[in-house]
């Protein structure tokens, strides 16, 4: 492929190595994209990359002996004297890298229908909810997100929430070339600061919510930082689909160039939930609701609490783009089920059990909130925090869980390089500020075994923190530990 075709939809200055003379970009053929010095390799063009830990304009030299077809750079580079392998000079490569892997791709984008969802939470649950009400409507739909890319019967494990853009557009590739018609992925505020996403324009924009989360070193420097970040994708988007109720609705869209629709529980939203009745059988919890304005239906969900009804709109919402009848919608709903969200475990007929990635305070908080809506016999909450990580967490969350939930089991979470007793006890100083009840058992399948056997008639138990996770991380190494699978293990020793 010819360089100008990559760079056609940018700016650029393009030069003979670290001359001033001047090179017809039309001339010069290009083999490959990469932004990884290990993958270089001769008529690939390499595109420097600033990040946390690592400058690519660092290997420019490298990536010129190793017969680099060009390079793609944002600030001067060191290149020997002699050199003369083409240097494209952008304003920011991360996006530029963008538009050149869209055009090294063919624009997958331009042949699928694009949905991007962005928010603090629900993301992951309403990309899997809006896939089930797609393909049970006839689509098939790809999926990007934090726990897993699918493309087809294929699926892949998730390294970011969204990631790079060379990698995304070729997963797009990968989707027309499987026949999908249309995407639906998760967009975090970091994909957006870092120029993922860009390249193309989403069909359909969604804000979920927001609240202050990812601010800090290498992330976002504030709560004004971190919104303006999610608002970038209302404008790269065609159509935006919104949280009418969130108190941050309009910050978001400040300066959007897109069509607006909102839904929520307000009265002036477009899409607008009500009769709200709580469902609860042995072992399942969810929400019956009806809607109102853009479309009129009944539906049930079988995961529980007003924020499911949220996620719930928002996907009833982009449905009504794909012509989805309220018959094919209600049927997607009622059968849509996330790995380790809210995700119902059936360990007895007396209680009720469920796995969640709630890992920090304000996610475990609103679960546990939420679960009180429906009036357990007692809220009994297993977790514990991943090691080398905040103190902060752990007392956090020790604190919420004593607030809470009526009896809190402590156990080990990822430790990492850290004890797991002294992780334990940092969550331990958090819960006595409290007065909730509570036991410290290192051993996490132990854990869930004090958990099942002590579980009384009426009881919601809910294991925090793992979610879709099925691993424990001990010492640098990854050992397979899947919580569906340990309270299978137990019920079959119990037997």
């Amino acid at each position: 492929m010819k360089l100008e075709k990559l760079l056609k939809n940018l700016e650029f200055t393009l030069t003979a190595g670290n001359s001033s003379d001047g090179l017809n970009a039309g001339e010069i053929e290009i083999k490959d994209i990469c932004n990884d010095n290990r993958k270089i390799t001769e008529g690939s063009l390499f595109i420097c990359i600033k990040g946390a830990n690592f400058d690519g304009h660092n290997f420019a030299a490298d990536a010129s002996s190793k017969g680099a077809g060009a390079i793609v750079v944002e600030a001067d580079v060191e290149l020997p004297d002699d050199c003369r392998t083409p240097i494209v000079r952008v304003k920011d490569t991360r996006y530029a890298m963008a538009f050149i892997a869209a055009e090294y791709y063919d624009n997958p984008a331009s042949k699928l229908k694009t949905i991007g969802i962005t928010g603090t939470k629900g993301k992951t649950t309403t990309t899997y909810l809006i896939r089930s009400m797609l393909e049970n409507a006839g689509h098939k739909v790809g999926l990007i997100g934090t726990i897993e890319v699918i493309i087809g019967d294929e699926h892949i494990h998730a390294e970011n929430t969204t990631p790079e853009s060379i990698t995304l557009q070729e997963y797009m590739a990968k989707m027309v070339e499987a026949g999908c018609d249309s995407v639906v992925m998760e967009v975090s505020s970091q994909g957006l600061m870092l120029h993922r996403s860009q390249g193309f324009t989403f069909d359909l924009g969604i804000f979920t919510n927001i609240e202050p989360d990812h601010i800090g070193p290498n992330e976002h420097k504030d709560f004004e930082d971190y919104m303006h970040c999610k608002g970038l994708l209302f404008k790269q988007c065609k159509v935006g689909i919104c949280n009418g109720d969130d108190i941050h609705t309009e910050d978001i869209l400040q300066g959007h160039t897109c069509e607006v629709e909102t839904y929520g529980f307000n009265s002036d939203v477009d899409i607008r939930a009500i009769n709200l009745a709580y469902i609860r059988k042995p072992g399942n919890l969810g929400v019956f609701f009806d809607t109102e304005g853009l479309i009129n239906m009944h539906a049930e969900i079988t995961n529980p609490g007003k924020f499911s009804v949220y996620n719930a709109l928002c996907a009833i919402a982009v449905a009504r783009h794909f012509d989805c009848t309220p018959e094919e919608i209600a049927a997607a709903l009622k059968g849509a089920k996330v790995k380790g969200r809210i995700e119902m475990v059936k360990a007895s007929d007396e209680f009720t059990m469920m796995i969640d990635y709630a890992h920090n305070a304000m996610a475990l908080k609103s679960l546990l909130t939420t679960l009180r809506d429906y009036r357990p016999n007692r809220l009994i909450c297993l977790f514990g925090c991943g090691g080398n990580r905040s103190k902060l967490r752990r007392f956090e969350m020790g604190e919420v869980s004593g607030k809470y939930a009526d009896f809190t089991i402590i156990t080990s979470d990822n430790p990492r390089f850290e004890e797991p007793m002294d992780i334990i006890n940092d969550i331990e100083t958090g819960m006595k500020k409290t007065d909730g009840k509570y036991i410290k058992i290192e051993d996490r399948k132990e854990a869930i075994r004090y958990a099942i056997e002590h579980g009384e008639q009426g009881d919601i138990i809910v294991l925090a923190g793992k979610g879709h996770e099925d691993y424990q991380e001990i010492k640098g190494v990854k050992y397979h530990m899947d919580e569906r699978e340990l309270i299978q293990e137990i019920l079959d020793e119990r037997k």
